[in-house]
């Protein structure tokens, strides 16, 4: 998917992944108490499992309903060309 856009999925993945780690990093050097760090990478790792879950599950439903187009379309193609194969066994067989 990454690539039809013309992107990398790996500089994606490696953007995303350090501004993850920038923001721990924020977190951590911030001029706040360890329990008030914590508290926030705490609040902030649940945050970001709830969103990954929302796409994990977004994800999941795309790739359904592409696979069920693409059985829908091969499953057309397969009948066309079988009533198409029959009909020319037809003029085969029958007399002339």
């Amino acid at each position: 998917m990454c690539e039809e856009k013309g992107y990398s999925c790996g500089v994606l993945l490696a953007f995303l992944a350090g501004g993850l780690i920038g923001a721990g990093l924020a977190l951590l050097y911030a001029p706040v108490s360890g329990k008030e760090a914590r508290d926030k990478i705490t609040e902030l790792t649940g945050d970001l499992k709830k969103k990954a879950e929302g796409w994990t599950g977004d994800l999941k439903q795309k790739v359904e309903s592409f696979v069920d187009e693409e059985k829908a379309v091969i499953k057309a193609a397969y009948d066309a060309g079988r009533e198409a194969m029959a009909k020319e066994k037809a003029k085969f067989e029958s007399p002339q």
